[in-house]
């Protein structure tokens, strides 16, 4: 059967003039439904602003910005916008800290979501007669849910697999015939070496073609290891809970960047210092206004998330700006004597070694004054080796650490201590991502 190539095509192939036209209309609604939670009723009275001084989509920044921070002090329902007898379900994050991030979803917001997530899934090739296999958790973490609903809206036989249990993941992918699968990627990346283990050859063995990943940044390095690994095309995603979960902007075909969906978000991207918009093509932080949600509309939410819009028309006719794929976040910055390092510089450098993993820890720690050793703050880096790469050969292991710590070097302009580990030394997070920074600094 012939299919399409869009899912909802009057809505991806909307002209210019037509989104802005959509997105003036639902801001507006948007606006006068958010004055009823408690936040923004207070924060709209602090500001002397009125739901009716939103005439124009530029007079979006006459917005107050919302933070995590907001929606942690006002836990649980003070961003809620409509009777908690409206609403069906909630998420949240995990909480260790303090209080969680909770966001509570209406009927209409589940359905507007499932819908979004199809949008992006078919626009990388899913189609009804797919096997859409999903190894996100499931429950709080929305990965699970979101993937869940939306690829059951395209039509597919899904895999509910949650996460975990590798050699399970790579049984149900080889039985049920799995041709799509959801996965972060460094979970990407341990299913192909447990196959290898296994013996199992993904190109021969298996059916899988599509693979979408996000969830943590990764570089463009990394995603091309795990294409040439499973012998699939990759296609990066990007979604937060707090905008509703996977689904915000995702890859088409092309994979030169992330369509945003803009019938769902105003998108603007800002310098988080000044908070004034970021030059066109200039890095800065993702701002996102939902204008298709309503139990809980968010306001000029800043993400943290580091991108910069991407010039020019897209070849698959749609016409929803297109954002680079994330730099890292303005929050996992590493400022290291005086120098601003992301840990997606270290990984661009790391996969360059094919000797090496796709898991490693940057610690930053103090050496205090006293010792024989000068004293300050320093950086190792830990990266796992691959299983095949020998760890008996002294001399190989010693070239091999000098030649990373000189690249490293040239790239962050900082002379970490490399240490190379075996593989499996290193541990994943309660979500299952893997962790890429601990910070010791604060504990002298």
């Amino acid at each position: 059967m012939a299919y399409s190539e869009y899912f909802n095509p009057e809505l991806e192939t909307m002209a210019r003039e037509d989104i802005e036209k959509l997105q003036l209309e639902r801001l507006k609604k948007t606006v006068a439904l958010a004055v009823n939670s408690p936040f923004y009723k207070e924060k709209f009275a602090e500001m002397g602003l009125k739901p009716e001084d939103i005439k124009t989509l530029d007079d979006v920044k006459k917005l107050p910005f919302t933070t995590k921070d907001d929606l942690r002090s006002h836990y649980p329902w003070g961003l809620t916008a409509i009777p908690l007898k409206d609403c069906v379900r909630l998420h949240s994050s995990s909480g260790t800290t303090g209080n969680p991030t909770v966001v509570t979803h209406s009927q209409r917001d589940l359905e507007q979501w499932a819908n979004a997530v199809a949008r992006c899934l078919w626009m990388v090739g899913s189609r009804p007669d797919d096997v859409f296999q999903n190894s996100a958790g499931y429950g709080m973490f929305t990965a699970g849910l979101g993937f869940q609903y939306g690829a059951e809206k395209v039509g597919m036989l899904t895999v509910p697999a949650a996460a975990g249990n590798t050699l399970r993941q790579i049984k149900f992918i080889r039985d049920f015939g799995t041709t799509v699968l959801h996965a972060i990627p460094s979970y990407a990346s341990r299913i192909y070496e447990v196959m290898k283990e296994q013996g199992v050859d993904p190109r021969k063995d298996t059916k899988l073609r599509v693979l979408c990943i996000g969830a943590e940044p990764h570089s463009e390095e990394q995603r091309k290891r795990i294409e040439e690994n499973l012998g699939v095309k990759a296609y990066n995603s990007f979604g937060m809970s707090e905008m509703m979960g996977p689904g915000v902007a995702f890859e088409c075909k092309e994979q030169n960047g992330l369509h945003i969906w803009e019938d769902y978000f105003i998108v603007e991207i800002i310098n988080p210092d000044t908070l004034e918009p970021a030059k066109e093509g200039e890095i800065g932080e993702l701002v996102l206004t939902t204008i298709n949600r309503e139990a809980m509309p968010l306001l000029r939410y800043r993400t943290h998330d580091l991108t910069r819009f991407l010039p020019g028309e897209c070849p698959c006719g749609r016409h929803h700006r297109r954002i680079d794929r994330l730099q890292g976040r303005s929050d996992d910055m590493i400022i290291l004597k005086g120098v601003n390092i992301f840990p997606i510089q270290i990984e661009k450098i790391l996969l360059q070694f094919k000797e090496l993993s796709t898991d490693f820890l940057i610690t930053l720690y103090t050496v205090p004054e006293g010792e024989q050793h000068q004293a300050g703050d320093f950086m190792s880096v830990e990266v796992e080796l691959r299983e095949d790469t020998p760890t008996d050969d002294y001399q190989m292991l010693q070239n091999l650490t000098k030649t990373i710590t000189h690249k490293l070097k040239d790239e962050i302009l900082i002379t970490p201590r490399v240490k190379l580990v075996p593989k499996g030394s290193l541990k994943m997070s309660d979500e299952g991502k893997a962790v890429r920074v601990k910070d010791e600094r604060k504990l002298f």
